[in-house]
Formats: structure tokens, C-alpha cells, sequence
């Protein structure tokens, strides 16, 4: 601030019922209004200006919401600054919760399209490039962005940034502001998914990429791709219609296609995309251009690009299609506004019930559309419900005979099953530089050409936190890990490393160190590297995993990071600790079965 004035054309004075401070943050003017609530510009106690966003009244004193902002407020801070904007600070239990961030003083994505056109070629690929870097950040610290549109996209000087991450879920299924039936979102951004009548649908980072593709498309045309008069015309068009993309040509308008499937396990993940654009073929020279004047893009996306591994997408299957009644009176909104969508039954049907009783719960997938009717006058839209569970065979528990067997394997059939001979649950992978991937020769094939970690595509769903998890594994080349992650969200999880002396559990976070937190040796009988599979079994219960190899326990170790609990299975290779770092490394796996505990 210079000679009373406020920085950036956001920035409008106080009102005379806005509070002058929030804690120890002094209040200088307003910079906007949000679902959430009021956003200040504030001057932190060192002088550094810095964006303040107070909770609106009615979410203030509801103690679930500020359960849940309190958590994703957490979350939100291990988020690392690369085209985000920065969580500084939150107090989730002062009269008016609130929530500082860094400031950015730029216009938003959405502004300057309405007031200057679409953006020019290198504009737009450094915008793409610039939010395919902030969601491989985001994602890699296990948050979802949930609310990404181009409201949320600031064009700061040295590169985009984005705002308002993980943030959404705190306002979902809270008393003050939605019933356990609802959802908030923004019409044009949410990927067909986030419109689901069933409540165990999770949303995932994929629903973020459907959210990049259409920003994209906007900065680059003006339009949303499926723009429409009302919502419940733009949601029907979502869910039934291919994109339009007049306006964006070459493969920046392939790359925002593949991110709109409307299968999720279609779509890249963020660290894709951000490889594909910066990377992939026919684009240097975009990308030399979109960097020329933006050296702060160039540095956070190749920060970014130093995350390890990549996180595939959901698994094919079906997708649960739901039933949106959307007011009558929405109708007309811009939609773009964020809206309060119920869930319910078309009017005369009787809501489906659950599916018939099954021996556990299985894995539900998300796939195709089953069929969409579009009531203008009530202004609603109806869908079909469709859900198929994965099948498998039937398990054959491991029966050896030892001294310290491991517990047999539970008598009723696995909830999850998968061969790995062919594509199933689990998809081939491969980076775009070459320097990995997965594939299938008698079984998941994980190849990795430098020491790091990869993970191959497998099931988005997080499964329950307490299962009973084998897998044959083999160790194909010197040095070679087989790498199961378990309880994993985004880039965070815990690790077993089987390689060829020792297993080892670790914590996989968005760093390349993985802490090992306990070493579990072989002793007088290690793997062979290129012998016949061994049989690797799980028990993960509470705060504690057990480790077996061929029916024999191996050891078992503390689960101490508390935050990793729900979360994903994955498989992959990994290197021994002290390998070389250019080396090819590669393992195989077979017949994996899961039991729910």
C-alpha cells in the first residue's frame, strides 16, 4: 500500500461492518466474496500483505464445518508453493474462523477472457502448463481441489497461481450449509462423477483434471465445452455430450479431450499432463514460448516434474449415474455460480434401495452413462442408477506348514481379485519420457530405468484401512524391489519394499526420501532374483502391519502416521537402498487378492 491506496484493481475499502482485524492480521479492504465467505487484504505483523478469507456467519458456528476446515486447512498446508497460492495461516476456532493465504495481486483467468477475449497460443499453454503444476502439487499432497475454475486461476506476474484448493470439502454435508443429500460445485467445471446419487462415491483427483480440461477450454475459446442456457442444461450436456472445442487445435486440443472423458480412468493424472505439455511431442516450441517470459513458471513446473511417481486415474467399471432435481428457479443462473445441487429420486419413483446383501463389500468402479432426460419445466435431470461390482475367482488360502505360520487366509471369497495376467483392475503405464512403465508378460511387468520409485495404474477407490492383501511376487533384475503401497493417498502412503535381503516399510511422501521405519531381513534365505514367485501377505489392522512370506511371518512393524489411514492399494518397483542410480530395475506380479478385515 503507497500514499493510502490498495493494491490491485480487486481491491475494493472496507465496509462499515467489516471487522478491522482477524487475530493478529490488520484488515486494509475487501478483494472479493466466495461460497465460503468474505476475502480481506491484510497486513501481517511483519508488514507482508497476505489475503485473509473469513467464514461467513452461518458456517461459523456449526462444529462439523469446523471439524472439517480444521482438517483441510491441515491438509492444505502441506501443499507446496509451486503455482499455488501459499496457506501462511488458519484459526479454525476464533469467533469467525478464518484462513490467510498468500496474496497474490493479479487479475483472475476468469477476468481477463471477459474483458480481453480468449488468450493468445503462448498464453494459454503457459496457463495450462502453469495449473497442471499447481494440481501435480496439490494432488501430490493428497488434496483435492474440488472447486477449480477460472475465478480460482490469478495470472500473477512470473506464473499463474492457483487458489482455494481442498478447501470445498469443508463446506460439504455440513448443517449450516448442506444436507447429507447435497453437493457444492460449479456447474461448468464438475466432471460427470461429482453428479452421482450415491453417497460412497468418492470424489478423486480425476474430477480435478474434467475441472483443467474446461479451464482450459475457456481461457483458449471464451467458452465452457458445455455451455448451455441453464445449468440443468449444462449438467445434461456434461454427462451425454461430447465437448466442444472450436477454438483450441493440435495437441493442446487433444490433451484437454483426454482430460474431458467422461470415464475418470481415462483422463492422465496431473503429473501426466504436466509431462505431456511440457514434453510431449509436437510441443517444444509452445512450451519454449510459454516459458520465455515466465522463468518462475519453468522453475515450479520442473519442481514439480521432480515429484516421484505418478498415480493413475480411477479403474474402468461403471459409473454411478445419478439423479439431479435442481430448483426451477435456478433456472437462468449463470452457470458458471457455484451452486447447491440435491440429490434425489425423479418424481413418482421410490429411491433405489441398497444392493442385496454380498459376503463383503466390494469395490465399486465408476464407468459409462446409462441414460439422461433432461425435465425442462421442473428443471430437472434424470438419470438411470447403474453399479456393477468387480467379480474374481474364489480364493485358495496358502497352507505351509512352520513354526510361526501366518494367520490363514479368512474363508469367504476376496473383495478384490485381479490376475494381473491382463488389464483388469490394474492398466498399463508408461511415463512419456520412457523412463518407465508397466506392462503385462505373464503377469504386471514394472520396469523403472533410474532408482525412483514408480507406481503402476491401478484402482483410484480407497479401500477400508484394516485387509488382508497377497500377491505373488519376483524380483527380474539385481537390485530390483517389488513395491506395494497400501493406505496411499496421492503421494502419500506407507511403502513395503520387497527386494532381495530385506523388506523394508516406509513412509512414501512428495519427497524423494522414503524414511524407513522398519527393516525386516531375510536372512539365510533372500529372494532370488529370476527364481519362481514368492508369495507376499499383508494383515494390516489398527496401527499395526504383519508381513509374510510364503505363509511364513516375516516380521511386522507400528503404523505411526496417524494421517495415513483410508486409502489406496498400489503396486510398483523401487530400487534396494544403496543401488545404482542409472540402472534398469524390474519386477512382475501375479493373482493379488484383497480381504476386507
Amino acid at each position: 500500500m503507497v500514499d493510502g491506496t490498495l493494491p490491485g484493481e480487486r481491491t475494493q475499502p472496507l465496509r462499515s461492518r467489516d471487522p478491522r482485524a482477524l487475530g493478529v492480521y490488520e484488515l486494509v479492504g475487501r478483494l472479493g466474496e466466495g461460497g465460503m465467505g468474505t476475502v480481506y487484504l491484510a497486513r501481517a505483523a511483519n508488514g507482508v500483505l497476505v489475503a485473509v478469507k473469513m467464514v461467513r456467519a452461518d458456517l461459523a458456528h456449526d462444529d462439523e464445518f469446523r471439524r472439517r476446515f480444521r482438517s483441510e486447512v491441515n491438509r492444505a498446508r502441506q501443499v507446496p508453493p509451486f503455482c499455488t497460492a501459499e496457506v501462511l495461516d488458519a484459526d479454525p476456532d476464533h469467533e469467525s474462523p478464518y484462513l490467510v493465504v498468500e496474496y497474490v495481486d493479479g487479475p483472475t483467468l476468469a477476468e481477463v477472457v471477459e474483458q480481453r477475449g480468449p488468450l493468445t497460443k503462448a498464453n494459454l499453454h503457459g496457463v495450462a502448463i502453469g495449473v497442471a503444476t499447481a494440481l501435480t502439487a496439490i494432488h501430490g499432497a493428497g488434496v483435492i481441489h474440488r472447486d477449480l475454475k477460472p475465478r480460482n486461476v490469478l495470472l500473477a506476474p512470473g506464473s499463474p497461481k492457483v487458489i482455494d484448493f481442498g478447501i470445498a470439502r469443508a463446506m460439504e454435508a455440513t448443517s449450516a450449509n448442506t444436507r447429507t443429500d447435497q453437493m457444492v460445485g460449479t456447474v461448468s467445471y464438475m466432471a460427470p462423477e461429482r453428479f452421482s446419487s450415491d453417497p460412497d462415491t468418492p470424489v478423486t483427483p480425476a474430477a480435478d483434471i474434467f475441472a483443467w480440461g474446461s479451464v482450459v477450454a475457456y481461457a483458449g475459446t471464451g467458452n465452457t465445452p458445455f455451455h448451455a442456457d441453464s445449468p440443468p442444461a449444462t449438467a445434461a450436456r456434461i454427462l451425454t455430450q461430447p465437448p466442444r472445442l472450436d477454438g483450441l487445435s493440435g495437441p493442446l486440443r487433444d490433451l484437454v479431450a483426454h482430460a474431458l472423458e467422461k470415464d475418470p480412468a481415462n483422463r492422465p493424472s496431473s503429473r501426466e499432463l504436466l509431462d505431456l505439455l511440457i514434453s510431449g511431442n509436437e510441443r517444444p516450441a509452445a512450451t519454449a514460448a510459454a516459458f520465455a517470459d515466465q522463468p518462475a513458471l519453468r522453475a515450479a513446473a520442473t519442481e514439480a516434474q521432480a515429484v516421484t511417481g505418478v498415480s493413475g486415474p480411477p479403474t474402468a467399471g461403471t459409473m454411478t449415474v445419478p439423479t439431479l432435481d435442481i430448483p426451477a428457479g435456478m433456472v437462468g443462473y449463470d452457470e458458471n455460480s457455484i451452486v447447491t445441487v440435491p440429490i434425489s429420486a425423479p418424481p413418482g419413483e421410490t429411491p433405489p434401495g441398497p444392493p442385496p446383501p454380498e459376503p463383503a463389500r466390494r469395490w465399486a468402479l465408476p464407468a459409462a452413462v446409462a441414460f439422461l432426460i433432461l425435465a425442462v419445466v421442473a428443471g430437472a435431470v434424470m438419470l438411470a442408477l447403474s453399479l456393477r461390482h468387480p467379480g474374481g475367482d474364489q480364493a485358495t488360502p496358502t497352507v505351509t506348514e512352520s513354526a510361526q505360520p501366518a494367520p490363514s487366509a479368512p474363508a469367504t471369497a476376496p473383495d478384490i481379485t485381479d490376475g494381473l495376467t491382463r488389464e483388469s483392475l490394474w492398466k498399463a503405464t508408461a511415463l512419456p519420457n520412457g523412463k518407465a512403465h508397466c506392462e503385462f508378460d505373464n503377469g504386471l511387468v514394472a520396469t523403472r530405468e533410474d532408482s525412483d520409485p514408480f507406481k503402476c495404474k491401478g484402482p483410484q477407490d480407497e479401500i477400508p484401512p484394516d485387509l488382508r492383501a497377497e500377491v505373488n511376487v519376483r524380483l527380474l533384475t539385481p537390485d530390483s524391489c517389488a513395491t506395494i503401497w497400501f493406505r496411499n493417498v496421492a503421494y502419500h502412503g506407507y511403502q513395503l519394499r520387497v527386494c532381495e535381503r530385506n523388506i523394508y516399510l516406509g513412509e512414501h511422501g512428495s519427497g524423494a526420501a522414503i524414511p524407513v521405519l522398519r527393516t525386516m531381513p531375510l536372512g539365510d534365505n533372500p529372494i532370488a532374483v529370476g527364481a519362481e514367485h514368492t508369495r507376499i501377505g499383508l494383515v494390516i489392522s489398527g496401527d499395526k502391519v504383519q508381513v509374510s512370506r510364503d505363509g511364513i511371518v516375516v516380521g511386522d512393524a507400528a503404523l505411526t502416521v496417524k494421517e495415513l489411514q483410508a486409502g489406496r492399494l498400489l503396486l510398483g518397483v523401487h530400487s534396494e537402498r544403496d543401488a545404482p542410480r542409472n540402472a534398469r530395475y524390474e519386477v512382475a506380479f501375479t493373482d493379488l487378492k484383497i480381504w476386507y478385515l
